[in-house]
C-alpha cells in the first residue's frame, strides 16, 4: 500500500469530532508512505485537535483560514484543491455533508471540497442518531450520487456513550479505501473506450417520436469514472438533460440510424464498447414530412425492426471488448443469460428497471453483473457512479496484460 501513496499529494480536510484524533494517525502513515500532505480544518476541528499536531506530521502549515494565500500569491485553498490527487475529509460531520451537499462553502474544507477535481473521499462520524437521519442520509445519497466515495461509518461505542452506527472507521479502513481510489486513477490509460447513453428517438413526423425512459445517467456515469481512471472516452448519446462529463469526446445522435453510423465510424479504433443507451426496437416505416393531424379516428403506424447494434459488431471477427445491457422489467437472469450468448458479449448487466431505486433516471441502481464464465455477480444498491467503477474493474480483467498500462 505504501508505493500508492508514494509521490502523490493528499489533502486531508478535519472536521469537527471527536474522532479528529484519529486522523493524526491517517495522516501520519500517509506521510510515511511518501505522501505529500495538506491539512485543513474548520473552525470546529479546532476544538478537537491542535493545528500543530498535524504540522509536525506534515511538515507543512495547516490551512484554516479562507482567506490565506501562499507563498507565490495563490489563494491557497485553490491551489491545494487543484494540486491534489484525493481529498479526504474525515472525521465528516452531519454539517460537513449537508454543506458538501449543497454546495455551501464557508470554511477551508468546504471551500476546498467545491474547488476539487480530485476524487472526493469521505469518512463520517457522528452521532448514531444524527447519522440515522432522514437529512443526513439524503444528503450522503446525494454526494454518492455524484461520484463521492464513502468509508464507514462503524457500528460501536460513540462519544456519547451509547452504541450505534456512526463510528469513524478506523485509519487502516481509510488508508484503503484511498489506496484503492488512487489505484484506480490510470488503470484504464492507453484504452480507447466508447460509451453509448440515454434514450434513441425515432421520428414519427417532426413533432413527435417513438422514444423510451432514458435518462442517460448509467451511461454518462460508465463515461466519467472510464475518463476518470485514465481511458480515452467517446461518449455516444441520444438526448439527454444531462451535462457532459468533462475529459471525454462527445458525439450526439438522436436515432438508431445515427447511433449505427458513429459507433462504425470509430470501431476499428476501439478497445471497449460498453451499449449502456437504450436504443429502440422498432422504427416507423414511413416518417410524415409534416405535423399529422388528428382525425376523428384510430391511427395506425406501421413499425420495422431497428438493426441490432451490438449484435452486428459482436458477429464481426475483430471486434471491441463488449459490454451490454439488458434492462428488463424482473430479474430474468435467464434472459440475460441468452442475450450474453446470442450477441456475443464479453460481459451482460442485468438491471431490473422496476426495482426500488434501480432503473430510468435514478441516481442508484442496482445490476446483476453476467460473463462468459463464472457465477453471476450481484451488486448492492449503490450510486450509479459506483455501478459504473464495479462495472469497469471487471472490464479490466479482460484486457490482456500485455495491454495495461
Amino acid at each position: 500500500m505504501n508505493q500508492v501513496f508514494a509521490g502523490r499529494r493528499l489533502a486531508v480536510g478535519v472536521c469537527g469530532g471527536i474522532a479528529a484524533y484519529k486522523v493524526l494517525t491517517v495522516v501520519s502513515r500517509l506521510v510515511q508512505a511518501g505522501a505529500l500532505v495538506d491539512v485543513l480544518m474548520t473552525p470546529a476541528a479546532h476544538r478537537f485537535v491542535g493545528a500543530l499536531s498535524f504540522q509536525a506530521l506534515t511538515h507543512r502549515p495547516v490551512l484554516d483560514d479562507p482567506w490565506a494565500t501562499d507563498a507565490e500569491g495563490q489563494i491557497a485553498h485553490i491551489a491545494v484543491a487543484e494540486a491534489a490527487d484525493l481529498l479526504l475529509i474525515a472525521p465528516a460531520t452531519a454539517n460537513t455533508l449537508a454543506k458538501l451537499a449543497h454546495g455551501l462553502a464557508d470554511d477551508a474544507v468546504t471551500l476546498t471540497a467545491l474547488a476539487a477535481r480530485a476524487p472526493l473521499l469521505l469518512a463520517p462520524a457522528m452521532d448514531g442518531g444524527m447519522f440515522g437521519h432522514p437529512a443526513t442520509q439524503g444528503n450522503l445519497a446525494t454526494l454518492l450520487a455524484r461520484g463521492c466515495l464513502v468509508v464507514g461509518p462503524e457500528e460501536g461505542r460513540l462519544a456519547s456513550g451509547l452504541t450505534g452506527h456512526g463510528r469513524m472507521a478506523e485509519p487502516e479502513s481509510i488508508l484503503q479505501a484511498a489506496a484503492g481510489l488512487l489505484q484506480r486513477r490510470a488503470d484504464l490509460a492507453g484504452l480507447r473506450i466508447v460509451v453509448t447513453a440515454g434514450g434513441t428517438r425515432e421520428p414519427i413526423d417532426p413533432v413527435r417520436y417513438i422514444g423510451n425512459r432514458s435518462s442517460g445517467k448509467m451511461g454518462y456515469a460508465i463515461a466519467e469514472a472510464a475518463a476518470a481512471r485514465g481511458a480515452a472516452v467517446t461518449l455516444i448519446s441520444a438526448p439527454s438533460a444531462l451535462p457532459v462529463p468533462s475529459a471525454v469526446t462527445y458525439i450526439a445522435v438522436e436515432t438508431v440510424q445515427e447511433l449505427r453510423t458513429a459507433l462504425h465510424r470509430g470501431l476499428a479504433h476501439t478497445d471497449v464498447l460498453i451499449q449502456a443507451a437504450a436504443v429502440s426496437d422498432y422504427r416507423v416505416a414511413a416518417v410524415a414530412a409534416e405535423k399529422m393531424k388528428r382525425k376523428g379516428e384510430d391511427l395506425v403506424l406501421r413499425l420495422v425492426e431497428n438493426p441490432d447494434l451490438i449484435a452486428e459488431i459482436g458477429a464481426m471477427p475483430e471486434r471491441p471488448i463488449l459490454v451490454g445491457f439488458a434492462a428488463e422489467t424482473g430479474n430474468d437472469l435467464a434472459q440475460a443469460r441468452e442475450k450474453l450468448r446470442r450477441k456475443n458479449l464479453d460481459l451482460n448487466v442485468l438491471n431490473d428497471v422496476t426495482a426500488p431505486g434501480s432503473g430510468f433516471g435514478t441516481d442508484t441502481n442496482q445490476v446483476t453483473i453476467l460473463g462468459r464464465s463464472g457465477a453471476p455477480e450481484v451488486l448492492p444498491l449503490q450510486s450509479k457512479r459506483a455501478v459504473a467503477d464495479a462495472l469497469l474493474d471487471r472490464v479490466l480483467a479482460l484486457i490482456p496484460e500485455s495491454r495495461r498500462p
